[in-house]
């Protein structure tokens, strides 16, 4: 079980230690599963805290830990790995040419500031291709096939983005994949698995999601007023993705969707893509990067 650590500096030391840590193998880049934030990250500094409360804000705001890591994540990422495009899969986005990509803005009632953020990527229509092609391999539906690579980037991409590259990052393509509505953990895991080989082909793979998100309780998304449950299932999480064993770490988390504290963290999607990094990374070391509470990030396939 982890320790919960909820000062920003010393989390900071940690990730940075573990960034640096991380093989350089840009032959072989390990998937990661990272905390994507939600738009409170992008609060303006006038905020009165009213929608999601001070604890809240301030853990998961601009000046939080997660806001703070995705600047760092990000260089050490290009600088070990050189990745020749990037593909990553949203919690926010589910289905059964090179272009300035656009940013649905799917989020609703927060502050007209965060309906005019900006970020301009390319997306890559061969690599768009080359993800439907292996997913052929494992899945024969046409419905999620002509629906698996997106026109744009949704929310769940673009804000933590913005934190990670900046306003503007055109250098190598951007393409966002959906995870399976279905939500099955198995079922996204093998879709992890159908995407594999990109490892190998000098594609970052990230899946973007929160250990803990439920929006029918906003105190959950900070340590501070976080229920018992939440701050058990996420330490559950950590426990059951460094298991060493194959068979037994899959089995654990394939199970934590049936934890005593799985609904009242997730009454739906963020955590799937979870499944997707894992699936991606099979067969390899994982380590935790990041243990900020309910935004963690974890490499899979070192």
């Amino acid at each position: 079980m982890y320790p919960e650590i909820t000062d920003v500096k010393v989390l900071q030391t940690n990730w940075r230690k573990k960034l640096e840590d991380l093989p350089a193998t840009p032959d072989k880049i390990p998937s990661f599963f990272f905390g994507h934030g939600t738009p409170v990250l992008e609060f303006p500094a006038s905020n009165d805290y009213s929608r999601f409360g001070e604890d809240v804000t301030k853990w998961a705001g601009a000046e939080g830990p997660l806001a703070a890591f995705l600047k760092d994540f990000s260089p050490a990422l290009l600088k070990k790995y050189q990745p020749k495009g990037i593909v990553v899969f949203s919690a926010h986005w589910e289905t059964n040419n090179e272009c300035l990509e656009p940013l649905p803005m799917d989020y609703y009632g927060f502050q007209p500031e965060l309906y005019q953020l900006k970020f301009k990527s390319k997306g890559d229509s061969a690599l768009s291709r080359r993800v439907v092609e292996l997913y052929k391999e494992v899945h024969t539906s046409s419905d999620v096939l002509s629906t698996l690579v997106g026109p744009g980037l949704d929310h769940g991409v673009f804000i933590p983005f913005r934190f990670m590259f900046g306003d503007e990052f055109i250098e190598i393509p951007i393409v966002e994949v959906s995870i399976d509505s279905s939500l099955s953990p198995e079922i996204n895991w093998t879709l992890g698995r159908a995407v594999a080989k990109l490892w190998e082909e000098g594609i970052l793979i990230l899946s973007g999601g929160l250990t803990v998100h439920n929006l029918r309780d906003l105190g959950s998304f900070a340590p501070s007023s976080a229920q018992p449950a939440h701050k058990v299932f996420d330490q559950a999480v950590l426990a059951a993705v460094v298991i060493t064993d194959e068979t037994e770490c899959k089995t654990a988390m394939v199970n934590l969707t049936k934890h005593a504290g799985f609904h009242a963290s997730h009454p739906r999607d963020h955590f799937i893509p979870l499944y997707v990094a894992a699936g991606v990374g099979k067969g390899g070391n994982v380590k935790v990067i990041a243990d900020i509470y309910g935004g963690e990030t974890v490499a899979f396939g070192l």
